[in-house]
């Protein structure tokens, strides 16, 4: 398949070297004896020069090449992915310029395809079309490598086109090309609907070729479905695979806990651990797990999955420690999070103290998470563009509107050019102070098209104020950008409701019927002795709901007779007065808090995590019933953490 040198080249048979193989130390001895008596023989020069390499002495190995008269297959080799590991571009040149004089290895493919793989991982695309370019003998794997350093450069089009090429020259196309060319379509794709339409295409295609079920094909589409949010046809794939390995596995756990289904990812990690006794979670795999625990406030089963990682030495690893610091901040447990970061001590890198900033942002502690960026600043650590988010978040959180301005201005400071996550931040920040004006002044300075989460940020802003005439700037925006987003939909129905102004409301509710399009139903979780619950208004699934509604009626009467109001204007139904209280009882969170109550002991705090924003009365409910039962209940909803104790909120009824 590939040419090769003369065999003695390849396998140095020296008799300094006898039977046994040279020590680096033997090595150096040679070549420094050997300095007044010309160069040393081939063999040792060439086993000389890989070992520097191993070492990582590429200076010394790079001076030996020009001497050399006939290196080897496995020198070149040597000298390319060292040169790769080290960022060297220079000695990849070098080597590149040695390779095309040398009649021997000049045709070679597997040389070429290591030289590709050399320049891609060096980000010298150019460099790596023109090896593939001027190859005298494309075979598969010279192919593969153009794809996989196309892909890896983000240029996805010129993949996908190679890839057709392979088609019309009838290059056999084998199951590395189709991982490539499904890389390829997330590459390309800007938005998921192309991008959705190639991976089914490419799909289709290896289906036909019988590759679909080869595992690292499979576990590519498992991944590529995972980031297009297309769950389903994840675990179709999933589900046919012949057999499945600790990636594939940890590719469809993944998947759920990337695309909102935390409870499912969970229970997939158990089956995990029960169908294969000597299948063993890699570090990918319990980051996962620890994002699901996360994402449903599943505190038990993060405290069993921190016993398991210790067992397992999983704490040597700084990217788990990180998922692990992050996992029991967003279930709440702040200063836990904050030990677990304390302990990393200098191993932290910039995820660790991204970790730290965001979890004081989403529980209201705006002044500690700019703190915590002050001292990252300190300590030498640039902040990224992750940082600036999470730090920006939480000045919005806490209203901290001058603090979170100086931020934004200081971006450019530390190379760091705003993008439309950080200006969503900002227009959320002004927004939520109050300072509609400025946002859009803000949004209409931008540097670049403002994107669904920059208008967003405005409507949300404007359904907090009432604010009509800039709810539907944004919604003129968002209705081209989103066509198929009923939140947007539902949220200026909403403004619309409240400010009295019902025939926009029936208009809204028409388009919404004729689009079909459905708002998404609001869900809680909660963790009750290790086991996930889940509540949903609108599924006839909940445990009986009206036991869990009778109880909230009996705190919502108690209320009433000092003087709480039902706030019904959030139902835009038009229905009876009392029929809508009786719907504004059967919220999720509501649901979940009841559930709580009951399947609780005393003083034990009661978690709830909430997929959207926390309603104006789910709000006041629970803060009456927090200080009627002298428990504590923290709500995570999509925007923050919500801590009631005695009648109080941690978010000071500002979120």
């Amino acid at each position: 398949m590939f040419s090769s040198a003369p065999a003695s080249s390849l396998h140095p048979t020296h008799p300094a070297f006898g039977s046994r193989r040279p020590t680096l130390a033997r090595c150096r001895s040679s070549l420094s004896s050997s300095s007044g008596a010309g160069p040393p023989p081939a063999a040792n020069a060439n086993h000389l020069i890989q070992t520097l390499c191993a070492s990582g002495s590429l200076s010394r190995a790079a001076a030996l090449l020009p001497g050399l008269p006939a290196p080897t297959q496995r020198t070149y080799e040597s000298l390319l992915q060292a040169a790769a590991r080290a960022g060297d571009a220079a000695l990849a040149a070098a080597v590149h310029r040695r390779l095309e004089s040398d009649p021997v290895f000049r045709s070679d493919p597997f040389l070429s395809t290591r030289l590709i793989d050399a320049y891609a991982a060096l980000g010298a695309l150019p460099a790596a079309r023109q090896v593939f370019d001027e190859a005298p003998d494309k075979n598969i794997f010279v192919w593969n490598a153009l794809l996989k350093a196309l892909t890896l450069a983000d240029h996805g089009d010129e993949a996908l086109a190679r890839l057709a090429d392979m088609g019309r020259l009838r290059v056999p196309v084998d199951s590395y090309s189709y991982t490539h060319g499904l890389k390829a379509c997330i590459a390309v794709s800007a938005s998921h609907a192309p991008a959705s339409a190639r991976v089914r295409e490419v799909h289709a295609h290896a289906i036909r070729r019988g590759y679909a079920l080869h595992m690292h094909v499979a576990t590519t589409l498992i991944d590529c479905y995972a980031k297009l949010g297309i769950v389903s046809y994840a675990e179709n794939v999933f589900a046919a695979m012949p057999e499945r390995n600790v990636v594939s596995w940890s590719a469809m756990i993944g998947c759920y806990a990337k695309n909102e289904r935390p409870a499912d990812a969970i229970e997939l990690f158990k089956d995990m651990l029960a169908s294969d006794a000597d299948l063993v979670p890699n570090s990918i795999t319990i980051v996962s797990v620890l994002n699901a625990c996360a994402g449903v406030n599943a505190l038990s089963h993060g405290k069993l999955l921190h016993a398991y990682i210790l067992r397992r030495g999983f704490d040597s690893l700084v990217s788990v420690l990180n998922a692990l610091m992050a996992m029991y901040m967003r279930c709440g447990c702040l200063e836990v999070g904050r030990r677990i970061f304390n302990w990393i001590g200098r191993r932290r890198d910039v995820v660790s103290w991204n970790s730290l900033i965001s979890g004081y942002g989403v529980h209201g502690f705006g002044r500690e998470a700019v703190q915590v960026f002050e001292e990252m600043v300190q300590v030498g650590l640039s902040p990224s563009i992750i940082t600036f988010i999470s730090v920006l978040g939480a000045c919005s959180h806490a209203g901290l509107v001058d603090e979170g301005k100086k931020l934004f201005e200081s971006m450019m400071d530390y190379s760091v050019k705003p993008r439309a996550e950080h200006y969503a931040c900002m227009v959320d920040l002004l927004g939520r102070a109050g300072q509609l004006d400025e946002a859009v002044e803000l949004i209409q300075s931008m540097h670049i098209e403002p994107s669904p989460q920059v208008w967003g940020a405005l409507l949300g802003a404007c359904r907090i104020h009432g604010h009509v005439e800039y709810a539907e700037m944004a919604c003129s925006r968002l209705f081209d950008l989103e066509p198929r987003n009923a939140g947007n939909y539902v949220l200026l129905a909403d403004i619309y409701s409240r400010a009295k102004l019902n025939d926009q409301v029936d208009v809204l509710k028409e388009l919404l019927e004729e689009h079909g399009l459905e708002k998404v139903p609001g869900c809680s979780w909660m963790e009750v002795n290790k086991k996930i619950h889940s509540f949903t208004s609108v599924d006839n699934k909940n445990p009986p709901v009206e036991q869990l509604q009778a109880l909230i009626g009996e705190f919502v009467a108690q209320m009433k007779n000092q003087g709480y109001v039902p706030d019904t204007d959030i139902v835009m139904y038009d229905i009876e007065e009392e029929e809508k209280e009786r719907i504004l009882l059967g919220h999720s969170e509501k649901l979940a808090v009841a559930f709580g109550l009951i399947n609780t002991r005393g003083g034990e705090v009661i978690r709830i995590t909430k997929n959207l924003r926390l309603c104006e009365d789910c709000h006041s409910v629970t803060k009456f019933i927090s200080k009627f039962t002298e428990r504590e209940i923290v709500v995570k909803d999509v925007n923050r953490f919500h801590h009631f104790r005695d009648g109080i909120c941690s978010c000071g009824d500002y979120w």
